[in-house]
């Protein structure tokens, strides 16, 4: 219910629009009822042959209450809906705020289709909250409470008949279905990310599932999700008509007692008979607003397991965050500082990083070395803030990293990943990125330096650089990172699939660009190595060796071993 609060609180910000739809609803119950209380007694009253002044009187207030149940049952819809869509909105934004800064780090944490479930299925789902959980208790209640009041005039008896049936179709059978509801709503919403994960995972790999031939056994799994879905949800739909019935059936029975017992102080005297129709007609019309609590412990556990998903992808993280007051020097190279830092993966035995110390000093050029899997990248991802470690600690500037925030650290910090994410629009457009005020010159001097300059700054980019070899990419990539200006260069295999001649190129021109900034360089090459201040060997998230070039070919030690390797292969 922790969840469920934060939804009420970000529902309170649209306390007129509520205020209208519970007093609107109140007044439509009531015109309901007071229209076929006056309809019963005025077939009793006509069947008497009073005076025709007083059956256009209570014709006359027939319609009254005819145009009063219209028109309010038409304000409590236009508020109630109003004040839905305009939380919905509050909530998407509420969220996608803590969600923004986790996202470098949060699809290692969660398929994309289950995220995509979350964010869409989740926040749909708490719609129903305002509209079928919270808002119609309320009028129920005190439509009920009016209506018993009324009833008590005329008898206690019957009153109290009526008070009981308030408490068995309000309180004691959702209660009771709440529990196996709650059971069937949880497989629900299991399924339903399952099914869009494996929809996911079809759309994104159908091009190597078609090229392997395995696009038949994914369709399969598929079609199981689905199916799994689906008798899911059929189940959820019988159990919700099931309660929808004992809650019509328990109203009947309450208003067959009213007219027993109506008939029976009818025949004792100590009612009049002329009122027994409106009584019956009472019951019958008041019980219409108990309808919606037939499917309230649904949606309520609908609307509380989706609250529960939605915010325990940020929530977790918040914890983590902590405080990020500090600030990094805006002028001067960023040293780098790392002690007994150790890193594991979520559900995973194997340690990534095992105490890991290191010291980078400001203006200092590191090349990280090591087989694939030994934790570079890894490394890079802690420095980044992407990743947050399970022990030891992180200096940068000489400042905690844990207190900084990413929004200051990512703008001191030239990035190259693996993977640069590439939009759809033009060359000019994805360079813009390292700074809306850089002109055209500045941009092709840097398609230049990266041997790229035959590409106009008009050039179309597809979505995510579809149009683009591997190398072209990483060239953009780091001609985007030379316009930013920051101070700490991060880069992780930047020219990976990049030729021999163009990657010396244009590495001499990032030493040059970046010689009195700190630069970190993640690389499984062990060629042009020779210019960095210091070369850290990683093996199984540990750091074997450090030192310069010289120094490490003299130890004949691990990263001798690895160069002579190297050297077999390529000559």
């Amino acid at each position: 219910m922790k969840d469920l609060a934060m939804v009420i609180k970000l529902m309170m910000l649209e306390k007129k629009d509520i205020f209208y739809s519970i007093l609107l609803g109140f007044t439509a119950g009531l015109a309901a009822v007071g229209l076929f209380a006056s309809s019963g007694y005025l077939i009793s009253k006509a069947a008497l042959e009073p005076p025709i002044y007083a059956l256009t009187v209570m014709i006359a207030l027939l319609k009254l209450f005819g145009f009063a149940r219209a028109f309010s049952r038409y304000g409590e819809r236009y508020f109630s809906h109003r004040a839905t869509f305009t939380i919905l909105s509050n909530l998407r934004v509420s969220f996608y705020e803590k969600l923004e800064p986790l996202a470098p780090g949060i699809f290692q944490k969660y398929r994309s289709g289950d995220l995509l479930s979350r964010i869409v299925g989740d926040v749909e789902s708490l719609q129903n909250y305002f509209l079928r959980v919270f808002y119609p208790p309320i009028v129920l209640v005190l439509v009920f409470l009016s209506t018993i009041f009324f009833l008590s005039f005329y008898s206690i008896l019957i009153a109290i008949v009526m008070f009981v049936g308030l408490i068995l179709t309000a309180f004691v059978v959702p209660a009771v279905f709440a529990w196996s509801q709650r059971r069937v709503q949880g497989k629900v919403r299991e399924r339903r990310g399952e099914l869009s994960t494996e929809v996911t995972e079809l759309l994104y790999g159908f091009r190597d599932l078609k090229i392997y031939q395995k696009l038949a056994d994914k369709e399969d799994q598929l079609n199981q999700a689905s199916d799994s879905y689906l008798r899911e949800q059929e189940k959820e739909g019988i159990q919700a008509m099931f309660n929808q019935s004992v809650n019509t059936f328990v109203t009947l029975v309450v208003s067959l007692v009213v007219l027993g017992l109506g008939a029976f102080l009818v025949i004792e005297g100590e009612l009049n008979g002329l009122f027994l129709a409106m009584l019956v007609m009472i019951s019958l019309t008041v019980f219409e607003n108990a309808a919606p609590m037939a499917v309230l412990p649904g949606h309520l556990e609908d609307s509380r397991r989706a609250a529960k998903r939605l915010y325990s992808v940020v929530k977790r993280e918040e914890m983590k965050e902590g405080d990020s007051s500090e600030k990094l020097p805006d002028t001067g190279a960023l040293s780098v500082e790392m002690e007994n830092v150790t890193f594991t993966f979520p559900e995973e035995a194997r340690v990534a990083l095992d105490r890991v110390n290191l010291t980078l000093p400001a203006g200092s050029k590191t090349a990280i070395v090591g087989p694939s899997g030994s934790g570079k990248s890894t490394l890079l991802q802690l420095l980044l803030k992407i990743l947050s470690p399970d022990f030891g600690s992180i200096l940068v500037g000489g400042r905690p990293l844990a207190h900084v925030s990413q929004e200051n650290l990512w703008d001191k910090a030239n990035v190259v990943l693996q993977e640069n994410h590439f939009f759809y629009g033009t060359i000019r457009e994805n360079l813009l990125l390292a700074g809306d005020s850089l002109k055209d010159e500045q941009l092709q001097e840097a398609l230049a330096h990266v041997k790229l300059e035959r590409f106009s700054l008009d050039d179309a980019v597809m979505e995510k650089g579809e149009n683009l070899s591997g190398g072209e990419k990483q060239r953009l990539a780091i001609a985007r990172s030379l316009l930013k200006g920051g101070r700490l260069w991060l880069l992780d295999e930047p020219t990976s699939s990049v030729d021999a001649l163009t990657e010396q190129s244009i590495f001499e021109h990032l030493l040059e660009k970046a010689e009195a900034d700190t630069l970190v360089l993640v690389s499984h090459r062990l060629t042009g190595l020779e210019k960095m201040d210091q070369i850290i060997v990683m093996e199984h998230g540990r750091v074997v060796e450090s030192g310069t070039f010289s120094e490490l070919m003299k130890k004949r030690g691990y990263f001798y071993e690895m160069k002579q390797i190297e050297k077999s292969v390529f000559m």
